[in-house]
C-alpha cells in the first residue's frame, strides 16, 4: 500500500497539480478544500497519513490556524505548507508554530515530490530504534507509540522537532554541527534555508527548556553548532 498524502487547498486546479506529482511519487493522494474539512479527514484517519500539503488562503482559515489546531490535539503528521505567500515572516511563523516546511508557488515538481518523500522517510526513520523506550536524562522516546516524555510529562512535537529531538537522544554530549543536523534529518537531496534551523533550536528550547533564554539541554556551542546535554 502506497503512502497517502492529504492536500488541502481551495485551487482545484492547483489540488490536480498537486494530485498529478504526489501520484507521479507513487503516493496516494486526498483532497480537503477547506480548513474544516481537513481537520475533520485529520480527526477521523490521522494515522492514515502520511503527510499534509496545506495552503495557507483557504476559504474558511489561514492555514496556520489548521496546524494549531492538529498541533493542539497531538496530531504529529508531517505539514508541507505549499502557498503563494513569499514573505520571510510568512515561512518562520509557519516553522514555529508546528510546520514542516514551507514551498513558495509556483513550485518545481521535482523539488516538491524529493521534498515530500525526505520528510515521509525521515518521519518513519522515528521508529526505527532498536528498544522500545529510549532513555536520555528527564526525557524519553517511546518508538511504539512515538512519543517523547520529559519527567513523564508528553512532548508535543512536530515531525522535524521530533527527528532533531530523537537525535540529540540518541547522542547525548555530542557536538552538531548544522550540515550535520540537515544530513540526519533533512537527507542530503534537499536544500535546507539557514534559518531553519534556527527555528526549529528555538521550538525546541520553548518545549524542553525551563528557560530558553538561559537553556540547560540544547546548548550552543559557538562557531560550532549545538549539544545535547541530558
Amino acid at each position: 500500500m502506497n503512502d497517502k498524502v492529504l492536500i488541502v487547498d481551495d485551487d482545484p486546479a492547483i489540488c490536480k497539480l498537486l494530485e498529478k506529482v504526489m501520484h507521479s511519487n507513487d503516493l496516494d493522494t486526498d483532497v480537503a478544500d477547506c480548513g474544516a474539512s481537513a481537520l475533520a479527514l485529520l480527526a477521523r484517519n490521522s494515522g492514515s497519513y502520511a503527510l499534509v500539503l496545506l495552503d495557507v488562503m483557504l476559504g474558511d482559515m489561514e492555514g496556520f490556524e489548521v496546524i494549531k489546531q492538529m498541533r493542539s490535539q497531538g496530531i504529529k503528521t508531517p505539514v508541507i505548507i505549499v502557498s503563494g505567500r513569499s514573505e520571510d515572516y510568512d515561512s518562520l511563523y509557519g516553522l514555529s508554530i508546528g510546520a514542516d516546511d514551507y514551498i513558495t508557488k509556483p513550485f518545481r515538481p521535482l523539488v516538491l515530490g524529493a521534498k515530500v518523500k525526505a520528510l515521509i522517510r525521515r518521519n518513519k526513520d522515528l521508529i526505527l530504534n532498536h528498544s522500545d523506550v529510549l532513555e536520555c536524562g528527564p526525557f524519553s522516546y517511546h518508538s511504539s507509540t512515538m512519543r517523547f516524555y520529559r519527567n513523564g510529562e508528553e512532548l508535543i512535537l512536530s515531525a522535524r522537532e521530533s527527528a532533531i529531538l530523537l537525535l540529540f537522544l540518541r547522542h547525548p554530549n555530542q557536538v552538531f554541527t548544522k550540515e550535520m543536523i540537515y544530513e540526519q534529518v533533512w537527507g542530503n537531496s534537499v536544500i535546507v534555508d539557514d534559518n531553519a534551523i534556527m527555528v526549529y533550536i528555538n521550538r525546541l528550547r520553548s518545549k524542553i527548556e525551563d528557560d530558553k533564554q538561559k537553556p540547560r539541554h540544547i546548548v550552543t556551542v559557538r562557531g560550532l553548532g549545538y549539544r545535547f546535554v541530558p
